[in-house]
């Protein structure tokens, strides 16, 4: 499928992460039981709900490597930064990182951001220009994702950089290694992604 790429505006370098301003969410349970198909359709549900690579995926879907821009790299110490409750599952202080994910042609894809502990970072992530998942996987890295809330909401950022109008789908998640909660991530996907996986449902 070929989809068309749209000429974005550069934003400015954020001092904050955007976090969805929600109409709905859903927790673990939820996260577990799936959606009604009304409301999140199923080929959204499998990138949303699974525990596979969101950049695995997005490759799969657009036939282009998948890539970061990183827009942010900030310590917050022992901050919870306003972020789900589960960072407190990341032992600190924390630095956080902020990225778009897009095709290697430009189209942006997702945003995400990621809560890390400051003296593992760049054990990690030694190439940051890399997706996490490359990273990880370049290290051989065995990992759980552990999907933990579902978002439904907006974002005027968001729809700036993406240049689409929203409401967004995101979540949340917990990376586990050998026992231990790795990193915690937010993700917020782009509506552009209608154009490989058909409407996301009724919202």
């Amino acid at each position: 499928m070929t989809a068309s790429i749209r000429r974005l505006e550069p934003i400015t370098q954020p001092t904050a992460w955007h976090r969805l301003r929600c109409r709905w969410q859903g927790d673990e349970a939820i996260v577990k039981q799936g959606l009604p198909h009304s409301q999140l359709s199923p080929p959204w549900q499998i990138l949303m709900l699974g525990d596979g690579s969101p950049t695995r995926h997005l490759q799969l879907l657009t036939g282009e490597p998948t890539e970061v821009d990183v827009i942010d790299m900030s310590a917050v110490g022992m901050s919870t930064d306003n972020a789900p409750e589960q960072i407190l599952a990341v032992p600190g202080p924390r630095v956080r990182r902020q990225v778009w994910l897009r095709t290697a042609s430009g189209q942006r894809l997702a945003y995400a951001t990621s809560w890390w502990e400051a003296s593992h970072v760049d054990e990690y992530l030694q190439n940051r220009s890399l997706p996490i998942w490359a990273s990880l996987a370049r290290l051989r890295t065995e990992l759980y994702r552990d999907v933990q809330g579902i978002y439904y909401g907006d974002s005027k950022a968001l729809e700036l950089a993406f240049g689409e109008s929203g409401p967004f789908w995101g979540r949340h998640y917990l990376f586990w290694h050998h026992g231990k909660p790795l990193t915690l991530i937010y993700e917020v996907f782009s509506p552009y992604l209608t154009q490989y996986l058909g409407q996301t449902g009724n919202g």
